[in-house]
């Protein structure tokens, strides 16, 4: 007799409400790169970027792995975390970081305080559980810049070269965690012998804590809530743009292009990240990728999208005359990151040579060389140009004979961001 099909796993309230404050966290990230921005602004970007970013994912597991067992209390103060953050922005670009760092230490730890409740060890991206990289952090606060950057720089190298060492031994990781927790249970024993003994005092014993298990992700909703991350920041992108172009005072020509051009390049990168599935890059599912290539790929690419987000933000007001050279750079920077990002994705799961040579390869490069040459073109023009190199990736398929990916089939490949 065939087993009962088993309800599929949806995002739920608590989830999606834990969202909403990514949405401003990512504006507030935005408005970094609007004016004039400098490697300074671009390094402040892709470090509170990382920090919310990894506060959001390590609480996103945790829901993912403990389902209805979720705390609701933990949920709402680590959005309250993200919300601290992303408001301390600009005190962090005045060089008062106190709040940004007190709020993302603060968030991390009691992340991996609720993985501890679940039993559950989350040995393919052990980052989210363990928070070795918030100690860097802490000891930023005893320091001025530069000293306090490269603290926050080795943070964030600490944390994920943890999580990838150490999950391509996850037996071993369960084994340490193991230890650890059979030495604190020996150690409270003792503590309570020696209450007995002086006090006479007998404390209740402590139930036996569940045997620790590694953490087995639920792949169709931790795919969805990934690829509902890549939705907020493509909102943001929209924002952005209309926004530019409501503050313009006659709309000409020009304007009415880069719009066009500029709405149409976050419909191809929907297309690519989600509709098309495995990132961009032509998977087909046929792989599926283990959390500790998932986690820095998805940054890198919602990361890619921000930076996107912010050079359209400023493209109406230039649609007539070339971009700022910085602001440029975002904008095509954001583009190489982005098809950098999906040539490794393919070239791991499997694309072929041809894909990489025509395809991936190529689009990174003439997103690198409009940044470095396109300096003459009027923003719409070069708008319309990465419109194409998105357009030639998303026309890749057809020419090849394949029918896209079905849209039942995108829990899978969505894995791969």
């Amino acid at each position: 007799m065939p087993s009962p099909a088993v309800a599929e796993r949806h995002a739920t309230w608590l989830e999606l409400f834990f969202d909403l404050v990514i949405v401003v966290a990512v504006a507030q990230l935005s408005d970094l790169l609007h004016d004039g921005p400098g490697p300074h602004e671009v390094f402040l970007f892709i470090v509170c970027y990382y920090a919310m970013w990894s506060v959001w994912t390590s609480f996103t597991l945790y829901a993912n792995v403990s389902g209805d067992l979720t705390r609701v209390r933990s949920m709402l103060l680590a959005m309250f975390g993200i919300a601290i953050m992303a408001a301390a922005v600009p005190h962090v670009v005045r060089g008062e970081p106190a709040w940004f760092i007190a709020a993302y230490v603060y968030c991390r730890l009691m992340g991996a305080g609720s993985w501890k409740r679940t039993s559950r060890v989350m040995t393919e991206w052990p980052g989210v559980q363990q928070a070795a990289g918030v100690i860097p952090w802490i000891a930023s606060l005893g320091f001025e810049p530069p000293v306090r950057y490269y603290l926050w720089a080795a943070g964030i190298v600490l944390d994920v070269v943890v999580s990838l060492v150490r999950s391509r031994h996850p037996e071993r990781l369960l084994a340490e965690e193991q230890r650890e927790r059979e030495d604190a249970q020996r150690n409270r024993e003792r503590r309570n012998r020696m209450l007995r003994r002086l006090y006479r005092y007998t404390p209740p014993a402590d139930p036996a804590p569940p045997p620790l298990r590694a953490a087995r992700p639920d792949r169709p909703h931790l795919g969805e809530r990934l690829g509902l991350f890549v939705i907020i920041v493509l909102g943001e992108a929209v924002a952005q743009l209309l926004d530019a172009t409501s503050d313009v005072e006659h709309w000409e020509r020009p304007l009415m292009a880069s719009l066009v051009a500029g709405f149409g390049l976050l419909v191809a990168l929907w297309w690519l990240t989600l509709r098309y599935g495995a990132g961009g890059a032509p998977t087909y599912g046929t792989r599926v990728f283990t959390l500790r290539l998932t986690m820095p790929a998805h940054y890198l690419m919602t990361g890619s999208i921000v930076l996107i987000a912010a050079g359209l933000g400023v493209l109406a007001g230039h649609a007539a005359e070339p971009l700022p050279e910085a602001n440029r750079w975002v904008l095509c920077g954001g583009a190489a990151l982005y098809f950098l990002t999906v040539s490794l994705l393919g070239a791991r799961g499997g694309a072929s040579t041809t894909w990489l040579a025509g395809w991936g390869l190529p689009a990174v490069l003439a997103s690198l060389l409009l940044g470095l040459l396109g300096g003459s073109l009027d923003g719409w023009a070069l708008a319309a140009i990465l419109l194409a190199v998105a357009v030639w990736h998303v026309l890749y398929r057809p020419r090849a004979g394949q029918a896209p990916a079905e849209p039942a089939a995108q829990a899978d490949a969505v894995e791969s961001l």
